[in-house]
């Protein structure tokens, strides 16, 4: 359900969908409508992308925040109410707060790493360059991997590791028995390390 491709695509995806139906999509996201969530995220990933490069002016991190915002939309859609402003609005804010999150905990760490390359002015950054990169290549291996699985699975593992939901908060989510969704997040983690494992090896 997650997926990085539309993104980058033109507002002029949009279609007919106007923004008074992002409402009734949200209110049947809220009670498990998995249709129409992936519906709500074609309609309007495009403009919450661009809301995330505007602020993060780096195509991977704005495409990490607005996958991480789309995740709290699902777990957080029976929240949204309509008298307090647009369905829009909401997801837009929703997204502005964790772009600037990002950017204060990447300025953060930049700080951190500037305070330690003073404290040991003979270090040569080697290791510091090595970490960093070996830190870039396995996030795009795990994001690859993630992007491999079936959207149910990559659902479930989202909602339990990256909005931090119990197995029991999970399968309220997505409206299912909670051995469903047990069993979506252990066959999607075991597919997972298959997948990494297999990359690793070809690497």
């Amino acid at each position: 359900m997650i997926d990085s491709q539309p993104l980058r695509a033109s507002a002029s995806a949009l279609g007919g969908d106007t923004i008074d139906d992002l409402s009734d999509l949200l209110r049947r996201s809220a009670v498990g409508d998995e249709p129409a969530f992936a519906r709500l995220y074609q309609v309007v990933a495009p403009r919450l992308y661009g809301l995330a490069l505007r602020i993060l002016r780096e195509n991977s991190h704005a495409e990490e925040v607005t996958q991480e915002a789309f995740v709290a939309i699902w777990s957080t859609s029976a929240q949204y109410d309509p008298a307090r402003g647009s369905a829009m609005g909401w997801m837009l804010t929703i997204v502005h707060r964790r772009a600037v999150d990002r950017v204060r905990s990447t300025q953060s760490a930049t700080r951190r790493n500037d305070a330690w390359t003073q404290q040991h002015p003979n270090s040569t950054g080697m290791h510091a360059t090595y970490e960093a990169a070996h830190a870039s290549i396995e996030g795009e291996r795990v994001r690859a991997a993630l992007r491999s699985l079936p959207a149910k699975q990559r659902t479930a593992i989202f909602l339990a590791y990256f909005a931090g939901q119990t197995h029991t908060q999970v399968a309220t989510t997505l409206g299912i028995p909670h051995g469903t969704a047990k069993t979506r997040i252990r066959d999607g983690l075991r597919a997972l390390a298959n997948t990494l494992a297999t990359s690793a090896a070809s690497g």
